[in-house]
């Protein structure tokens, strides 16, 4: 079956389960964006006619700064509703674009209070922060802010405080909510997620979104992706109603026109990745359809000049489509590489299943190649493991060694396997399907020490998974999860770059991950508290999985989209949920006993 054969349902329940895995998560950080040009602390919403509620009359000081945490996670009008918190001089000092920090279950501590003057310490542990643009970073550590305060007409106010937003996670969840917007691969196979987190009335949510597609991706991003809606591309006309109506476009209304100024000098494809772009942020943000999409003025594609576009017209390519498993399961057992069906367990074809010293698999998406890493059964001083490469049913041959050598991953073309050999050396295996020839290339991994935010990487890489969009991978160094960007460089050579930490506050190290669409990661950990978790790409939502029937320790995750197994000290199980209602669990896989490991393609 095609992609594009794939129906929007199927797209829906696919995203189900997403949805499911990132919106379970009551009591989880879970986090913001910001708006158009302007940055997060100085956005512009519409007013509403009665205005933020202004602080309680006769509030002691301590109260005071409790509800004033409350009231800077509302962005509107320069964090109008903030302000009404302090004094008029504080007010016109208070740079509030200057930072914007979340923080968990601040303290109020109070330094001192004599007559109409009090000193307060704000002190909190940081769980993120989000750059101008709207993009979060999970970052660890505290925060301790010295408010001054006075007492005006009978009301304390704060007086003196630090530049910059600091808000409580709390307040900051119900104000915001996570949004993704869409750009296309470097090859225009599929789009990529780039989250952002945005607090807008809904009737400005579709015009919030085309303008900060216009904008780009993030910075770490935006050297790895292409953007359809870009210069000389542009919003013609304001957003309005299917029907040409300017009232009342937003959430759930029935439909949006959206003009492209430039649009008509798109070929083709570069139409159906710019329709891709803008139908799947919208439809992602509960903006729905059909979408009447113009090129100066003329339908961006005859084909939907009547009916307008939809879901289903660029859903083949959607990132959770483009990732799902079409080749089955099948799983290490023995050293060999097996195939798993309702019949039972079998030894796949050629070298692969007649081996009995294969340590880790990866298959690539089509299901016609294999990496494996194998233990040669060498003597010491010589590296013990080697990276073979071959066909499935087919040889193979070796193409590296090492002391220890990671789950291979392969590219969604199936061009390349990468992995690390001896915890820092990244390396691709390309794959040339005409000659079927193996070269070995060399990844750049110097700029993962440049992270901007958070913890620093250290090493070793135990764990490397490319994302099925190609510009992104998920690793696992000295027990902890990052994201890196993918980055192609003009001699043809790799990079990685910009790693972000995730999961910042793990109590206990990540032994394996895996990708969970585009946009979400399944990690498992040492333990039997909450061994298994789903970690956010930008590192704002977490929360743990199900542990019921599991036998710790998880030693490995491997995930799809919409199929998710790990292998446990007993075997390997599926994440399966009850027909009847919303219970979910783990179920054994039979045939498959201990020392063995689930393979799923990528």
């Amino acid at each position: 079956m095609s992609m594009r054969a794939v129906t929007s349902s199927r797209l829906a329940a696919i995203g189900a389960v997403l949805v499911t895995a990132l919106l379970a998560i009551s009591g989880c950080a879970s986090l913001p964006e910001s708006s158009a040009p302007q940055a997060l602390g100085t956005l512009n919403r519409e007013p509403t006619s009665e205005g933020p509620p202004p602080p309680i009359q006769g509030r002691d000081p301590d109260l005071l700064l409790r509800d004033f945490l409350q009231a800077t996670a509302d962005p509107a009008n320069r964090h109008l509703a903030a302000r009404q918190f302090m004094t008029p001089a504080a007010s016109a000092q208070w740079e509030d674009g200057a930072s914007t920090t979340i923080v968990d279950k601040p303290d109020t501590l109070r330094e001192s209070r004599v007559g109409d003057r009090a000193t307060y310490v704000i002190r909190a542990q940081k769980v993120g922060e989000l750059a101008p643009d709207g993009g979060y970073r999970a970052v660890e550590g505290t925060v301790e802010n010295k408010i001054e305060m006075s007492r005006v007409d009978g009301e304390w106010r704060i007086d003196e405080l630090p530049d910059g937003v600091v808000m409580d996670r709390t307040a900051f969840t119900k104000s915001y909510r996570r949004y993704v917007l869409y750009f296309p691969d470097p090859g225009g196979a599929s789009v990529v997620p780039d989250m952002r987190w945005i607090s807008v009335s809904k009737n400005q949510l579709p015009q919030r979104l085309l303008t900060l597609l216009t904008e780009g991706a993030q910075p770490e991003l935006a050297p790895v992706v292409r953007n359809q809606l870009a210069q000389p591309v542009s919003l013609r006309g304001p957003i309005t109603k299917a029907n040409g109506d300017p009232e009342e476009v937003g959430v759930g209304l029935g439909g949006v026109r959206i003009d492209f100024s430039g649009a008509s000098g798109l070929n083709p494809r570069d139409r159906e990745l710019l329709a891709a772009q803008v139908v799947l942020t919208l439809a992602g943000a509960d903006v729905l359809g059909p979408y009447m999409l113009l090129a100066d003025g003329k339908p961006l594609d005859e084909r939907f000049a009547a009916n307008g576009w939809s879901v289903a017209d660029v859903e083949q390519l959607s990132p959770t489509l483009f990732a799902q498993n079409r080749i089955g399961l099948h799983a290490l057992r023995g050293g060999a590489l097996t195939q798993v069906s309702e019949s039972g367990v079998s030894n796949a074809p050629g070298y692969f299943g007649s081996v009995n010293n294969l340590q880790s698999v990866g298959l690539s998406p089509d299901g016609q190649l294999v990496a494996a890493v194998a233990a040669n059964g060498r003597p010491a001083p010589e590296p013990p493991r080697t990276l073979m490469v071959g066909t499935y049913g087919g040889n193979a041959f070796p193409v590296a060694e090492g002391n220890t050598i990671s789950r291979p991953s392969w590219t969604a073309d199936g061009s390349a396997a990468w992995a690390v050999v001896d915890g820092d050396r990244v390396i691709r295996a390309v794959n040339d399907r005409g000659t079927g020839n193996v070269s070995v290339q060399e990844v750049d991994t110097s700029a993962l020490n440049g992270s901007w935010s958070g913890p620093a990487f250290r090493g070793p890489i135990t764990e490397l998974r490319v994302s099925r969009t190609g510009v992104r991978a998920a690793l696992i160094a000295d027990g902890k999860v990052y994201v890196a960007v993918v980055q192609r460089r003009p001699d043809g050579k790799y990079a990685l770059t910009s790693p972000l930490p995730l999961a910042v506050n793990l109590s206990t190290r990540a032994l394996s991950l895996d990708w969970l669409g585009g946009d979400a990661l399944i990690v498992a950990r040492e333990g039997n508290v909450d061994p298994v978790i789903t970690v956010a790409i930008d590192g704002s939502q977490q929360f743990p999985m199900t542990s019921q029937n599991l036998t710790a320790p998880v030693r490995l995750v491997s995930a799809s989209p919409t199929t998710q197994y790990v292998a446990d000290s007993r075997g390997v199980l599926e994440l399966t949920s009850k027909p009847t209602s919303e219970l979910r669990y783990w179920t054994e896989i039979p045939g498959l006993g201990s020392d063995t490991a689930p393979v799923l393609p990528g």
